[in-house]
């Protein structure tokens, strides 16, 4: 059983019909130094939803809409 990644981020583009850019910030530590290091991710989600810029949403990974659009948006989260 494959288990399905839901992320949520920061929409930051919707100039595109039905897709949306998500923004996905991550906090790791630094295997060496132990330092708090923040890393950020754009993902394009297919959007039916009709999400706007600034907006927060849960994305999920999904069949291949097209050659860069592996997610879709779940839903807005207030």
């Amino acid at each position: 059983m494959v288990k399905m990644q839901v992320k949520q981020g920061t929409v930051v583009s919707n100039k595109m019909p039905k897709t949306v850019v998500v923004e996905v910030k991550i906090q790791i530590k630094h295997p060496l130094y132990k330092k708090i290091i923040s890393r950020t991710r754009n993902f394009k989600a297919h959007d039916e939803i009709g999400a706007q810029m600034g907006q927060k949403v849960k994305i999920t990974e999904t069949r291949p809409y097209s050659k860069n659009v592996h997610f879709k948006v779940l839903e807005v989260v207030k």
